[in-house]
């Protein structure tokens, strides 16, 4: 636990439009993750949560910044041995079930593919054993293994997305809002899922979400995110019962009370981004775990 498995350092991730116009997705991003651990990046949509885990993959190529992952740098150039480590050892789970899953292909060979490329099997029946022990394992049957996609609800779809994952015995996943399409008691039995297979592995998540209440149950740490920006970091307990940043305390507000009569007389606090340059920001420790993005 001394050393981070996943270190993300001044992360800029820009994408030009035209001659004159670039769009600035992700701006001047850093933070660790831990062996073990789940970093929860959470934000309003188009604050660009989702570029900095498709960066940190390699799906995109960082503009800037670097990006350590299992004491190699992955961001740059990556030769075929990095590359390889990378494509093990990091796997993503998806946010739409049904698009990321190939409806050609059967079940065993979406989850296969990996073991397939990477040849982490002797024989055929050796390989229908693994695939057939991660379908057991987040919940599905073996013989699932012959079905496509479109056999199964979204929530069957995206166990299959989680099998494909972990059947890679990955060192982190990003699980880039896996449960957003999903109905709430899906979305219980989803996370519980993933909390149940990192005690199991001790595999570490970066969980990319909007739905505050499952990132405070499934996060070690959570990131705030606004305007590309992360304006505050810190241990779940302490984003939840000590928010600093006006966004933090203004996406929290907006998190419904389960009380109807409190919840009729309370007013969301509104953050006001339209006069704040985040360039001009600079970082404040609170305390060890603490860091929040105070404008000048």
């Amino acid at each position: 636990m001394n050393e981070p498995l996943l270190k993300v350092e001044n992360l800029h991730q820009h994408f030009q439009v035209s001659r004159n116009f670039t769009v600035k997705a992700v701006n001047g991003v850093s933070f660790e993750i831990f062996p073990g651990e789940t970093y929860g990046l959470v934000g309003e949509s188009g604050s660009g949560k989702t570029t900095i885990g498709r960066s940190i993959i390699r799906l995109y190529d960082p503009t800037s910044g670097d990006i350590t992952f299992c004491g190699r740098k992955i961001s740059g150039e990556l030769d075929n041995e990095t590359r390889k480590m990378l494509r093990k050892n990091m796997q993503m789970i998806f946010q739409d079930p049904m698009s990321s899953l190939n409806p050609r292909k059967k079940i065993a060979d979406i989850i296969g593919e990996g073991l397939d490329i990477h040849k982490l099997y002797s024989n055929r029946a050796e390989r229908n054993r693994i695939i057939g022990e991660i379908l057991e394992k987040v919940g599905l049957s073996p013989s699932h293994a012959e079905r496509y996609p479109h056999q199964f609800s979204g929530g069957q779809r995206q166990r299959v997305g989680i099998a494909r994952a972990l059947v890679m015995k990955p060192k982190l996943i990003i699980a880039d809002e896996c449960i957003s399409a999903l109905d709430i008691s899906v979305q219980a039995q989803v996370v519980n899922l993933m909390k149940d297979i990192k005690d199991e592995t001790r595999c570490a998540y970066l969980f990319i979400a909007h739905d505050l209440s499952m990132v405070k149950y499934i996060s070690d740490k959570i990131g705030v995110l606004h305007l590309g920006y992360l304006v505050e970091t810190g241990s779940t307990d302490e984003i939840f019962s000590n928010p600093i940043h006006p966004y933090t305390k203004s996406l929290l507000s907006a998190v419904p009370y389960p009380d109807p009569q409190i919840e009729k007389s309370r007013k969301p606090l509104i953050y006001d981004s339209s006069n704040v340059d985040y360039s001009k920001s600079t970082w404040t420790k609170i305390n060890d775990d603490h860091f929040v993005l105070i404008s000048e």
